[in-house]
């Protein structure tokens, strides 16, 4: 009888959630070199001082490309083959997507904590993870089906090319930091938060991959897990920095510090680095109480780096740049001369002589009498000319001043609202736990019978001091004009309250980072908050801060308590 758990994630719709560039391990040897300065372990360098337990070496069952396993998972390509067990590139013939798979031999020394860790990593549901989809013991063989994100890039592929700059390498730490507070508030720690395991994706969002699973394969562990993945963190925001690894030996493709001078600043590695993310790095790096005289207290928990995120000044991203136009390129003709090419400098043109005067009396008299024929005619037309412009005045006058008011009111007339297109979305998690991830794109799906839905709240309406509030933030695709934006509600009821703010990511730091654009409270089923003053933004966060009781009537509302839902969110611009 197989056993198997299956994350809510597993059988949503396959809307483009499906890549991440495996985990190549650097060596076949799984022992961990306990050293906290140069932060290495065999196979990856890492400062975690976690401690490793070797896996009994068993040979598992012939696996080759082509296999499938539970009937259902296709091994497309074997992308790590390390210490007994094997990472897999897959394809889920059933939803029709990439993921990954990690197997090993039911019989290892490591099978029952794999399984253990991956279900409770599948239980945290965080979208700031790659998320586990499936853990499953049959055949002999125990394996763990994840996320593959095919556009995702790794960190360490992102500093081949260089440090990130001062605004990435801001939203890296913040939302790493954020999402690995929410995990251990739920008891799930890393302990192989390197370079390999943080993925960018197309819409800047970062992800982590491996909670909990990773340590679990290699049987590592630690005593202080939290300081373990805070210092992590900090290792990461150090690379990100300089690229450079903050230890004396080389890895992920990165130098390491030169021996014997110990842990610098990273402003002090390379010129230019912001300086308070460099004092960030170093008060989580340096996390054991030895921080030095330049530094202020250490961090210890990824609780205490977010706070100290969110009391440092916000990073804001660099100006867009624009290209000049070209320079206007003139013509090479003179006036007066179009059609021929303009003369050679130098080249001195003849000018044709006048004809001569006419002399004789003939001449002069046939001249006077054509000038008078000339004056008589301009005088005989300039009254015909006048005589018609007086009788034709009128209507030539109405009909200018009626084509100028029209056109002035055309010109006038308010451009109508387009609609915007939504892109993408992803639950804010300001404070606590999610609410229902899975669900945001019910939202936009074109489908009113389908919703995203709050938790219950015992008490209300208003959701602080619990929570901050709850929402969805939007990817409109790029940068907008935005004027208004609309919510169908699940619930009716007293006391509905929509915030509209503008967001600088998919994933933003805080509340405190953004800019709000509007607020309405509805009684209805229909919220509608309009910008307050004109907005450009591509990121737009849904905000509810109160939600009506909606058991009043238990018959048509099961769950006595306060919460809504969102059905439908419509923006136009």
């Amino acid at each position: 009888m197989a056993e198997r758990i299956t994350a809510a994630v597993d059988v949503a719709d396959n809307s483009g959630e499906q890549s991440l560039t495996a985990e190549a391990d650097q060596s076949t040897s799984d022992g961990v070199a306990q050293n906290r300065d140069r932060g290495t372990d065999n196979d990856e360098a890492q400062g975690s001082g976690g401690t490793e337990s070797p896996g009994k070496m068993a040979s598992p069952t012939e696996l080759h490309s082509g296999h499938k396993l539970a009937g259902r998972y296709r091994l497309e390509e074997c992308v790590t083959r390390l210490d007994g067990f094997s990472s897999w590139r897959a394809v889920d013939e059933k939803l029709r997507r990439a993921v990954g798979v990690h197997i090993l031999p039911a019989d290892h020394t490591r099978a029952r904590s794999v399984l253990a860790a991956a279900r409770s990593s599948a239980l945290l549901g965080d979208p700031r993870f790659v998320q586990v989809l499936d853990a499953v013991e049959e055949n002999d063989l125990v394996y763990v089906v994840h996320e593959w994100l095919p556009d995702a890039t790794e960190l360490t592929t992102l500093l081949a090319s260089g440090p990130l700059e001062p605004h990435d390498a801001y939203q890296l730490v913040s939302q790493i930091a954020s999402a690995m507070a929410a995990a251990h508030r739920e008891g799930l720690a890393h302990l192989r938060l390197n370079p390999n395991a943080v993925l960018r994706t197309s819409t800047g969002q970062w992800r982590v991959r491996g909670l909990a699973v990773n340590a679990a394969l290699r049987g590592i562990s630690s005593d202080t897990p939290q300081r373990t993945d805070t210092e992590a963190i900090g290792a990461l925001l150090y690379a990100a920095l300089t690229q450079r690894w903050p230890y004396e030996s080389d890895a992920y493709g990165l130098s390491g510090l030169p021996k014997d001078i110990g842990l610098i600043a990273p402003d002090q590695v390379r010129a230019g680095v912001h300086r308070g993310l460099s004092e960030l790095a170093m008060r989580a790096l340096v996390n054991d109480g030895a921080t030095a005289s330049r530094h202020e207290s250490a961090c210890t928990t990824p609780e205490e780096l977010v706070k100290a995120i969110g009391e440092m000044p916000r990073v804001r991203p660099p100006e867009p740049t624009f290209t000049a136009p070209p320079e206007y390129q003139g013509t090479s003709y003179q006036q007066g001369s179009y059609g021929r090419p303009a003369p050679h400098p130098g080249v001195t043109q003849p000018v044709p002589a006048p004809p001569p005067p006419l002399q004789s009396r003939t001449g002069k008299a046939l001249k006077w009498a054509v000038s008078a024929l000339l004056i008589a005619a301009l005088g005989l037309g300039s009254w015909q000319l006048a005589d018609a412009l007086l009788d034709q005045g009128g209507k030539s006058d109405d009909t200018q001043t009626q084509t100028q008011d029209d056109n002035d009111k055309k010109d006038t007339q308010p451009k109508p609202a387009q609609p915007i297109q939504i892109q993408g979305a992803q639950e804010f998690v300001a404070k606590g736990e999610a609410q229902h991830p899975g669900d945001v794109t019910k939202t936009y799906d074109g489908n009113t019978s389908t919703s995203w839905r709050t938790v219950t709240f015992l008490e209300g309406p208003s959701i602080p001091p619990f929570k901050p509030g709850v929402g969805i933030v939007y990817d409109l695709g790029s940068v907008r004009d935005l004027n208004t934006a609309s919510a169908s509600l699940l619930y009716p009821g007293n006391h509905t309250t929509v915030e509209l703010y503008a967001a600088d990511s998919l994933a933003p730091a805080s509340l405190d980072s953004m800019q709000q654009l509007g607020e309405v409270t509805t009684n209805g089923t229909n919220a509608t908050v309009k910008v307050s003053k004109p907005a450009k933004t591509r990121y737009v966060l849904v905000w509810l801060t109160a939600v009506p009781y909606s058991g009043a009537d238990p018959s048509t509302y099961a769950g006595a308590g306060y919460k809504q839902g969102i059905t439908e969110v419509k923006f136009t611009g």
